[in-house]
């Protein structure tokens, strides 16, 4: 019975680390600490339970692990660690973000290359999840600089956020654009991995040491990719609006997640650069994110109900 239930679960339930880890960030730059640190607790849960399955998948059945592992979804277990890691580091757990960072950046290449050896010419959104946790994997190590628990990790936090945007444009040209209109959730990761990637930017536009060019440069570049992020989705939403597509699946949790990081880039980026109008912009976004949360969250219960009277 145990044995089943490892198998019956997802490695696409990693985006629901991801959403609800980076809505307790959001929650947590707004003020609402004591709800932050609820959705904070529902992450770190399921990424403990995740990270059991994918230790007792890599020790103990290899053949699914292997089979889970070349799909785009493998890559959330880094995604996930990364955004528990910021919101940790946010908290003063320094230690155990650090811990998250070093498991983190242990999986990321080996995930990474088998992802990318298995891509094939028209992939779902879940394809930008190579950037996503390229750019996750920054986000925690510019934080942690930020949080002054290692100065030194500023250059690998840039390094990584280049390499992200690479990876970003590799991902765009294989990604099916169809998966806009009819995709099932995960299409939204085509604009989260450019929200992720403006909130490492203004992560590095923070640092002290970054002045004169560089700083104009990592700022223009912040507020490119945040404006490319809201365009992409404008339109996202007018294509979830246009054709309607309700009831639960996993994938609904990469909807989520760049909604949430879409107001936690936001805000973060206009506290950057000094534009008091887009913190305000992240805020309104952030209620959106946790309503769909809650819409996607009483999908699932209902689903698990008539489930259950079947």
């Amino acid at each position: 019975m145990v044995q089943q239930w490892w198998r019956n679960l997802s490695p696409a339930v990693g985006a629901y680390v991801m959403a609800t880890g980076i809505i307790s960030v959001g929650l947590h730059l707004t003020g609402n600490d004591v709800l932050s640190k609820i959705f904070l607790a529902l992450a770190a849960i399921v990424w403990l339970v995740l990270a059991a399955d994918f230790g007792y998948g890599l020790l103990f059945d290899r053949s699914r692990w292997r089979a889970e592992a070349v799909t785009p979804p493998a890559l959330t277990a880094v995604a996930a660690t990364t955004v528990l890691g910021t919101r940790l580091a946010l908290l003063g757990w320094h230690a155990v973000a650090v811990l998250l960072l070093i498991v983190a950046v242990a999986a990321w290449p080996v995930l990474l290359i088998t992802v990318i050896r298995h891509w094939h010419r028209r992939m779902p959104g879940a394809a930008f999840l190579v950037c996503v946790a390229t750019q996750g994997l920054s986000v925690l190590t510019a934080t942690l600089a930020l949080e002054d628990v290692a100065d030194g990790l500023m250059p690998a936090a840039l390094m990584l956020f280049l390499l992200g945007l690479i990876l970003y444009v590799a991902a765009l040209v294989h990604f099916d654009f169809t998966q806009i209109w009819r995709g099932e959730g995960d299409q939204w990761v085509f604009t989260g991995a450019l929200a992720i990637s403006a909130l490492a930017a203004s992560k590095l536009v923070a640092w002290h040491r970054w002045t004169g060019a560089d700083h104009t440069a990592l700022r223009g570049t912040a507020l490119v990719l945040l404006t490319a992020n809201l365009l992409i989705y404008v339109v996202l939403l007018t294509a979830e609006l246009v054709r309607f597509r309700p009831g639960y699946n996993v994938r609904r949790w990469a909807t989520v997640f760049p909604l949430g990081m879409t107001a936690v880039a936001a805000m973060s980026t206009g506290a950057a650069t000094g534009i008091h109008a887009l913190h305000t912009t992240g805020k309104l976004l952030l209620i959106v994110a946790v309503a769909v949360w809650a819409l996607v969250i009483a999908e699932l219960i209902a689903t698990r109900v008539i489930a259950a009277d079947g």
